[in-house]
């Protein structure tokens, strides 16, 4: 009788990378909260910049999130009605 191996491939981890994204946003300060919750991922850095007089408004952000998940972040967040765009940095 001979004996028979079979080779499993192992599962790879998730890599999770950091990636900077701008949204630019209209609706003022009411928009930040829904907008943080989209994010949905472990966040960095926020920096969010609100002006009068300018009709939109930007939030950057770093996060740690898997490669996979980089566009359907950021399609998740072109979702919101407030959102004009947003995009890798």
């Amino acid at each position: 009788m001979s004996a028979v191996s079979f080779q499993i491939p192992a599962p790879r981890s998730s890599m999770l990378v950091r990636r900077r994204i701008a949204t630019y946003f209209v609706g003022g300060v009411e928009q930040i909260p829904g907008l943080v919750e989209s994010l949905g991922c472990l966040v960095h850095d926020l920096s969010v910049d609100v002006r009068d007089g300018v009709r939109e408004s930007t939030m950057t952000c770093a996060v740690l999130i898997d490669t996979d998940e980089v566009e359907p972040l950021l399609e998740r967040l072109r979702g919101l009605s407030s959102v004009v765009s947003s995009e890798l940095v």
